[in-house]
């Protein structure tokens, strides 16, 4: 085997390496890659220097959802914005006007009156835009490319439930994610099955 490769080209050498070695290394690099984004994802948490004072501050490109939040009136507990990827044409988001919710843990700095009138604005657009095909996904600290809070909303794929959600009865139910976790909600019958556990979770929903 040696001896038939050393006269080949080196680009025709790693081609022929073993394929469980090529799988291998590869599998290793792409691990690295996705542990050090997701690093640099939950540094930009930690940072969220998205100061509405400071306009050089803002123009971050994980500050753009803070800018769309200042666009809206004061006074305003929320708001709808239509996810703007070219990839999620199908998807809006419900964000909160303040930035006090800003960085990790969005949730938790919420009071238990806030996030309830939150979830209710969010599964009544919802509803209104899927019908009982809706689906709500908070993506976690680590994977969180934006520094302003923001739920996906949109049409729930057939078939992803899975596991042991928790089940409860309405928006005043649905708890806080430990541990700056993500967490998708979607109905079944009159329950809300609410899936905690998972950093991304906005795949669950149609693009």
């Amino acid at each position: 085997m040696r001896r038939r490769l050393l006269g080949r080209p080196a680009a025709l050498r790693v081609a022929a390496l073993p394929p469980r070695y090529n799988e291998r290394e590869m599998r290793k690099w792409i691990a690295l890659l996705l542990l050090c984004a997701a690093g640099a994802l939950g540094a930009e948490m930690d940072r969220c220097a998205c100061d509405p004072s400071r306009a050089q501050a803002m123009e971050a490109a994980h500050c753009s959802l803070c800018r769309e939040a200042e666009k809206q009136p004061a006074g305003v507990p929320f708001f709808f914005l239509k996810d703007d990827s070219p990839l999620k044409p199908n998807q809006w988001l419900i964000l909160p006007r303040s930035h006090a919710e800003d960085g990790r843990t969005p949730l938790a700095r919420l009071s238990a009156e806030e996030r309830t009138a939150f979830w209710t604005a969010a599964i009544e657009r919802a509803r209104a835009l899927w019908g009982d095909g809706w689906g709500l996904a908070l993506n976690g600290d680590e994977v969180r490319s934006q520094c302003h809070m923001h739920v996906h909303i949109g049409r729930l794929f057939e078939g992803v439930e899975r596991g042991q959600p928790l089940v409860v009865d309405g928006p005043a139910e649905i708890p806080v994610p430990k541990d700056g976790g993500g967490m998708w909600i979607h109905p079944v019958g009159n329950k809300l099955h609410v899936h905690l556990g998972d950093q991304r979770t906005e795949f669950v929903l149609a693009r």
